[in-house]
């Protein structure tokens, strides 16, 4: 018997209709990448007969409504197999109509290449690097189970849903898939449920050349209920097997599906020749026969829309949720108003007081601290008006200062040695809603988790990278723990804030404007204790541009020091050397070159006249990115090579992070710019 959760589909379920529903996805598919030439077919047209089970009677979603709280939350973690998730979503209902999917892969379709989320109802994440929807369902399933712990209560569970991932060998193959798995298992997450497409094929070829390990035994290693030797074409084994999967909930479960990839072509099935091309007209046509599918291009009979049609099953899924959380407000209002306002993304009123106050506090009685430290006070303060906070760190806690004080577990989490899956699963978490997270690790490991960096810019989601031991300053751990390059791969990423703040007062502005921003930021820290710079209220205030006059020359403007982090009291150091000369020298700090960058040309042009070609930009990183701020005229004070081990000055020394050499680096400037 199904479960109670199930709602039996009005169609019948008898095999041949199972068969041209199931169908109708494999024609949709060949005929989307046929007519963009470009695409995969081979596996939706494997996986047919599995989500024509999923999506019509096993999944929990309303098509009407596609972001309803306690939907059932769906990955498909091989995203090129994105027609499986097109078609299944405009056969069940979604607006996507048939012109998108007659556009598949074309310019401003909402049926990109690999799925987008925000560009096509139904998707919930950005699926293409292998392996990252997988990681990305595992926080979905993390933010449910600690979303059900903080708001469901006796006799009231609002928050109860699943989470499914779609995956194939590749995303198994990637690293990613076994720091996330792992993670899943050790945490009990029995609400995830992955299935795996095992079809053996990819685009070299047959995978047990390259791939033998037995994945089932490794889930079960990692502490997975695993499903073997399903069926994936049998629609009977397959429904078997997901009523099982979610029979349980100890822990997450594997569904290891077996299927033939490009599954009706009579000369492609079961080959590469099928994973990342289109059939052609002839195979098409002999598909169409092969599979009893008598009807053209984007044909799509009545009858067979009527029986993938989930909004009337939706709807009546989502009332019976309404219903159910008209009483949990009625018992506990002032908890289903909390859960609702986090489920709209919107933070508290007053949220951001306790963090401007720490700010203000800090410029009024400034004292030298590292800045990783600094974070850890801002996160605190932060924790205190957002109670959605969630924070972790890969194995770095108390060299990153990412717990704060009085942190609870349900609100931080240890995600050990694990920085790509962290990053990823934590951008699951705020995909699925309710919870702003924030992941730590030191910046030369970013370069691990740099593709999951990347996602979260590309999806213009608020995640915040936390990174410390910003520079070669770490010292003695040596070139393999000191970052050179890794400011400027950030900051060339489209969409990415990243903060370097100088002190404690510039990492409390950081923080809250990460907090409110509406993409992602990296905010990057400090081992090594930094000075605390003094400000007037005028300069206090202007840090939220992202770059701003701290040290303003005293009578002619000879030159300008443009620094970040750390290197910022090098830089007013020169300048009080070089004043001493009489030159006018002043000291611009920018901690964020991006937000810099987005402001009016009358700010940027105050804060850097144009007349003034002699500028000098400071950083202990590689000093490329900084030509666009100094020019051919200017010049940068800056790392081009790998570090060394020594103490953390010492190192610096080394590499010429010196007042001395700002203060050469100036003078040569204004003696090409032809001034004093």
């Amino acid at each position: 018997m199904a479960p109670p959760f199930f709602v039996a589909s009005a169609a019948g379920n008898d095999m041949s209709t199972r068969t041209a529903r199931a169908n109708a996805i494999r024609a949709l598919a060949m005929d989307a990448v046929q007519a963009a030439n470009s695409g995969h077919p081979g596996a939706p047209m494997g996986l047919a007969d599995i989500a024509e089970v999923l999506w019509r009677e096993v999944l929990r979603h309303n098509p009407a409504d596609p972001r309803w709280p306690d939907r059932d939350r769906l990955v498909l973690s091989n995203g090129h197999s994105s027609m499986l998730l097109y078609a299944a979503l405009h056969l069940s209902g979604y607006d996507l109509s048939l012109d998108a999917l007659k556009a598949f892969r074309q310019l401003h379709a909402p049926t990109a290449g690999h799925p987008e989320v925000g560009e096509c109802p139904g998707v919930e994440t950005t699926t293409g690097p292998l392996g990252q929807g997988f990681a990305n369902a595992v926080g979905m399933a993390l933010a449910e189970a600690r979303l059900a712990d903080a708001f469901n209560r006796p006799g009231h569970t609002v928050v109860d849903h699943r989470t499914w991932v779609i995956a194939g060998d590749g995303c198994l193959m990637e690293g990613i898939s076994h720091e996330a798995a792992s993670l899943a298992g050790t945490l009990g997450l029995g609400k995830l449920i992955c299935l795996y497409d095992q079809n053996g094929i990819s685009i070299d070829g047959r995978v047990d050349g390259w791939f033998r390990e037995d994945v089932a035994a490794r889930f079960e290693a990692y502490g997975w209920r695993v499903i073997r030797d399903v069926d994936g074409h049998d629609a009977a084994a397959v429904r078997a097997a997901l009523d099982d999967a979610v029979s349980r909930r100890d822990r997450p479960t594997l569904v290891v599906c077996r299927t033939v990839i490009g599954f009706g072509s009579p000369a492609k099935a079961g080959t590469h020749d099928v994973h990342g091309s289109p059939l052609g007209a002839a195979e098409i046509a002999a598909t169409r026969a092969n599979l009893d599918w008598p009807y053209g291009p984007f044909e799509i009979p009545d009858a067979i829309y009527r029986d993938w049609d989930g909004r009337p099953r939706g709807a009546a899924l989502q009332a019976d949720w309404q219903q159910r959380f008209a009483a949990y407000r009625a018992a506990h209002p002032a908890l289903a108003a909390e859960f609702e306002r986090r489920m709209r993304g919107e933070l508290p009123a007053g949220w951001a007081e306790p963090i401007r106050h720490l700010a203000a506090a800090a410029q009024a009685e400034p004292a030298p601290l590292d800045t990783r430290r600094s974070s850890q006070h801002c996160i605190a303060a932060v924790a205190e008006g957002v109670p959605e906070l969630f924070g972790g760190s890969a194995d770095l806690t108390w060299s990153n200062y990412t717990r704060w004080v009085d942190a609870p577990d349900a609100r931080y989490q240890s995600f050990g040695v694990r920085e790509f899956g962290m990053t990823a699963i934590t951008n699951g978490m705020l995909l699925h809603g309710g919870f702003r997270p924030f992941a730590g690790t030191f910046l030369v490991f970013m370069e691990y988790a740099r593709n999951a960096v990347r996602l979260a810019a590309l999806m213009k989601i608020p995640n915040i990278f936390v990174y410390t031991h910003d520079s070669v300053a770490v010292g003695e751990d040596g070139p393999t723990h000191q970052p050179v390059e890794q400011l400027t791969n950030l900051r060339t990423t489209p969409g990415l804030m990243t903060w370097r703040p100088c002190d404690t007062v510039e990492s409390a502005v950081a923080w809250e404007l990460a907090v409110a921003a509406s993409g992602p930021s990296a905010l990057v820290f400090t081992r090594q204790k930094t000075a605390a710079q003094v400000r007037d209220a005028a300069t206090f205030e202007a840090i939220r541009r992202g770059g701003y006059v701290l040290v303003r020359e005293p009578g002619r403007l000879d030159a300008v020091i443009i620094a970040t982090g750390s290197e910022v009291e090098l830089a007013v150091a020169a300048a009080a050397a070089l004043s001493a000369e009489g030159l006018g020298v002043r000291v611009v700090s920018m901690p964020c070159a991006e937000l810099f960058n987005a402001q009016d040309a009358d700010w940027r042009d105050a804060v850097l006249p144009p007349g003034v070609r002699a500028r000098v930009a400071v950083e202990a990183g590689h000093p490329d990115y900084w030509y666009r701020f100094v020019g051919l005229d200017g010049a940068v004070v800056g790392i081009d090579r790998f570090g060394m081990s020594a103490p953390g000055p010492v190192v610096m020394r080394e590499l010429g992070m010196t007042v001395d050499n700002v203060v050469a680096a100036v003078r040569r400037v204004v003696a090409r710019a032809g001034g004093r």
